[in-house]
């Protein structure tokens, strides 16, 4: 990772911006020495409390239900060593490379806050780590969001005490070796320490980030087939017009009407048919402002949230090094995370929806006016027929993985934590549901690119034929019936990853909303 640029982490100012980086491994990451004394001092208070014989939860207690024991000192070490080892209990596949970089960065955040009493040398290590690949085998499954992340938390800290397997260069090694790689000895853990590292909502917020950039993504990709669609059918731009949707106000709305004008601007096929009389398209095109205005909306109002809350500290207790108070509330529990993930899933499954719409569109030619199904010669020939009947399918299954996460609890520890907020779930199936809108998005780009040619030599805008020019470089006109799989899967990866024109980046929440 030596050719990455260098990136300070200022702990509660990490903007959207370096949370992307970070998520696509562009980054060598360094804590601001600036945050080095509150992480002191908040270490030097859990020391007095322990050296004064001071009760205090967290640090001298057992946890949970069992908040009422009292450990003796001699065993403080042992409690947070056990605290790791019992709370190893996550299941399932392995958390993506992507997601676990984000999982250690914003725990190095949130610990170097100056509220969990923990040494900077752990918080260092972790960056280590983190810079040098080696990045522990975390299980997907087994957290309920509160109180934090526990169990998939517990797997980060079990790579610090070298016990268990981390990941280095795609294979798994034990945490013991990884951890000598970079010259570093297991920890012992000191009062706190386990306990600060287990607690917090470090990964449910993680899974909602990458939710969230994924979301972008499909966002933008939405947009861009949106406009491809419209030339397809030779739509009118004139439910585009700026006055409308400053008459609503609604921002995102204007945004998106704003931003898909610009795409069509200079457009020949659009030209073509000025004069045509059409008065109304179908919801699908017509309405593209007001859904997908609204989807970004959510996009932004999610956005605002995670970011906030990968600055956080919400381990439990925190540490009050100005007073010495050590205080027992609930940080931990990440509703604010659930209820962020639930409204991307919202606006991912309504930007699919409308997608798979303007596909049926497209291939009804009693609507769209082009040959059925897309394709010359109809009948030998079925086009894009079954390929709709995929994105129905992933449309309508994203319907299902849209049931909102946060309203569902079941209480665990004996009902000390009685109600809990599913968070991690709610986060993790974002990235099933974002999968599903790229291969719809991606199928109405590949049919709307395919209505477009019906209209040569007309062209569309110069920023829609670059664009289908990208799009053309990846799949071919579809003359006859051929295997399809591999083209889809190929419109799946445009839409998760291709680059946007300016006018629909700048609507994006990680390249426009920073910390305030």
């Amino acid at each position: 990772m030596s050719d990455l640029r260098d990136c300070p982490l200022t702990p509660g100012d990490v903007d959207l911006a370096t949370l992307r980086a970070i998520y696509q491994g562009e980054v060598r990451l360094h804590l601001d020495a600036a945050a080095h004394t509150e992480i002191i001092r908040s270490q030097e208070t859990v020391s007095a409390i322990v050296a004064e014989g001071r009760v205090t939860y967290g640090i001298n207690t057992g946890f949970g239900k069992l908040a009422q024991t009292t450990i003796p000192h001699e065993r403080l070490a042992e409690l947070q060593r056990n605290l790791v080892l019992s709370h190893c209990v996550g299941v399932g596949d392995l958390l993506p490379d992507n997601v676990v970089r984000l999982v250690m960065a914003t725990k190095v955040v949130s610990l170097a806050r100056g509220h969990s009493g923990i040494r900077l040398s752990i918080i260092e290590a972790l960056l280590a780590l983190y810079n040098a690949g080696v990045l522990p085998c975390i299980p997907e499954k087994g957290s309920v969001g509160a109180s934090g992340d526990l169990a998939p938390l517990a797997h980060l800290a079990l790579m610090l005490i070298g016990e268990g397997e981390v990941q280095h260069a795609g294979r798994r090694i034990p945490a013991a070796e990884g951890l000598r790689m970079l010259g570093l000895q297991p920890f012992v853990l000191g009062p706190k320490e386990g306990l600060a590292l287990l607690n917090g909502t470090q990964v449910s917020t993680a899974l909602a980030l990458r939710g969230l950039f994924e979301a972008e993504s499909v966002f933008a990709a939405g947009l861009m087939a949106g406009a491809f669609s419209l030339e397809a059918i030779k739509g009118s731009v004139k439910p585009l017009d700026a006055r409308i949707h400053q008459a609503r106000g609604q921002q995102g709305q204007i945004a998106v009407a704003a931003a898909v004008s610009t795409l069509l601007t200079g457009s020949e096929i659009l030209q073509s048919h000025s004069q045509c009389g059409r008065v109304q398209d179908p919801y699908s095109i017509r309405c593209v402002p007001q859904v997908m205005g609204a989807c970004l909306d959510n996009l932004h109002h999610a956005a605002r949230v995670l970011q906030i809350e990968a600055n956080a500290a919400s381990d439990n207790p925190l540490v009050f090094s100005d007073s010495g108070d050590v205080i027992s509330g609930g940080n931990f529990h990440a509703e604010p995370v659930a209820f962020a993930a639930d409204i991307i899933a919202l606006a991912v499954a309504e930007i699919g929806a409308i997608s798979e719409r303007r596909l049926a569109l497209l291939l009804d030619s009693g609507l769209s006016g082009l040959p059925p199904f897309l394709v010359k010669d109809g009948g030998v020939n079925s086009g894009f027929m079954i390929a709709q009947v995929t994105a129905a399918a992933l449309a309508s299954e994203n319907k299902a993985l849209a049931h909102p996460g946060s309203v569902d609890s079941l209480p665990t520890s004996a009902n000390q934590e009685d109600h809990v907020s599913m968070a991690t779930y709610a986060a993790r199936r974002l990235g099933d549901m974002c999968f599903n809108t790229a291969v719809v998005v991606g199928i109405e780009a590949m049919a709307a690119a395919q209505g477009m040619e019906f209209h040569r030599p007309l062209r569309s805008s110069p920023l829609l034929e670059t664009a289908f020019t990208d799009l053309r470089q990846r799949v071919d006109f579809l003359s006859q019936d051929r295997y399809l799989a591999a083209d889809i899967d190929t419109m799946r990866e445009w839409a998760s990853h291709a680059d946007w024109p300016d006018a629909v980046t700048a609507l994006l929440p990680s390249h426009s909303l920073h910390m305030h």
